[in-house]
């Protein structure tokens, strides 16, 4: 068999990290497939590995405006995809029909989750998620099968779209340079402010990941005499970034114990987490929150969001709270402080719940699944 990959809508970020890292880990003969025909950009190709059973196809219509790149996946891709495949993959979330199976993933659950959509308000970006869910729906409802990240996920969508015939959860893997052993913890009085227990919260600043509260349950903590620092990494949506600024500036006008370090490269991660002795995840939206599984593999123990998809990734390894209740958060960053036997056995858990989490399991069961649909369903002439 043959597949072809629509790559056309992927060129940064998450959904690069996890195209690449597929291929990078498939052995897609085990699964029937002896031909991968990838279709992007330039760029995206380029971050891709080389493989015999890869063809790279740049298009030339994906370098251009919007129009052309829609028209080409529209237009286009459907008749090079019923003479070229017998299966098309498209891991963007967004396809036109075609004349051989077509398998999508869903990878962006904030177009789902209505109540999350409100902290947007009127501004383009609700906008754009609300056409992301129309053109989503549209495509998980048409697609011959749908990839989840998560339980919580599949739920979500098919409670707004209907149930959906063919579907498989497939977690996201971590990368291996993610992985420590855990860290040793120490006891309270170990601390200083001179040498603080440094918390550490990476996701991009926005409206849904609660960064400014994080901020006043870090400066609570100062307040009862508790020596910790925040550090917090990640580029930002504008609005809330103004938000963070305005709490930093409120509870710590001096930045002795908050800093936001921006966006940071991927490969500059790693860094930053070693240097943290506890992780913060506070997001109240997520399909399966590869920052999160991250922390996990390095060994830090971690308060967590109590949201979404957290605790079935997460388990018992964290200590949760609701990021909307200034005092629920405090309490649990309280509580990996002042416990230092704690702190040990979620950096334990975490780090053994992340070796489920491979990118050879990911690809075999990916291409299994692919392998499936391709003989399930037949191609339309």
């Amino acid at each position: 068999m043959r597949l072809g990959i629509d790559a056309s809508n992927i060129r940064a970020g998450g959904g690069l990290t996890h195209l690449a890292e597929l291929l990078h880990a498939a052995d897609p003969g085990e699964a029937g497939f002896e031909k991968v025909v990838v279709w992007g950009a330039r760029a995206t190709l380029s971050r891709l590995p080389s493989r015999d059973w890869i063809e790279h196809a740049p298009v030339g219509d994906l370098e251009g405006p919007l129009i052309r790149r829609i028209y080409w996946q529209r237009r286009v891709l459907p008749t090079l995809a019923a003479r070229r495949c017998d299966i098309l993959f498209v891991p963007g979330g967004a396809c036109a029909k075609s004349r051989v199976p077509v398998v999508t993933m869903s990878q962006n659950l904030l177009p789902f989750e209505a109540r999350e959509l409100l902290r947007f308000g009127l501004s383009p970006v609700a906008v754009r998620l609300m056409a992301l869910r129309l053109t989503q729906a549209r495509t998980f409802r048409r697609a011959d099968g749908v990839i989840f990240l998560t339980r919580y996920a599949q739920a979500r969508v098919e409670h707004a779209v209907g149930a959906i015939a063919r579907t498989a959860v497939i977690p996201h893997g971590i990368g291996a340079k993610f992985f420590s052993p855990p860290r040793p913890q120490w006891d309270l009085e170990a601390y200083s402010f001179d040498r603080p227990l440094r918390f550490l919260y990476v996701s991009i600043v926005d409206m849904y990941k609660h960064q400014w509260r994080v901020v006043e349950a870090v400066a609570r903590l100062r307040g009862e005499g508790l020596p910790v620092h925040l550090d917090l990494v990640g580029p930002s949506y504008p609005p809330a970034l103004r938000k963070l600024m305005k709490s930093m500036r409120r509870f710590d006008p001096g930045r002795r114990f908050v800093r936001y370090h921006g966006a940071v490269t991927y490969d500059g991660l790693p860094a930053y987490a070693a240097q943290a002795d506890c992780v913060i995840f506070a997001s109240t939206c997520e399909n399966l929150p590869i920052i999160l599984l991250e922390a996990m593999a390095c060994g830090a123990p971690i308060a967590c969001s109590d949201s979404g998809p957290m605790p079935e990734v997460l388990r018992d390894a964290g200590v949760y709270f609701n990021p909307e209740d200034q005092g629920s958060m405090t309490a649990a960053l309280r509580e990996l402080v002042r416990n230092r036997t704690r702190r040990e056995r979620l950096a334990r858990c975490g780090s053994e719940y992340a070796k489920d989490y491979s990118w050879r399991r990911c690809a075999h069961e990916t291409f299994s699944f692919l392998s499936r649909v391709a003989r399930e369903v037949p191609h339309t002439l």
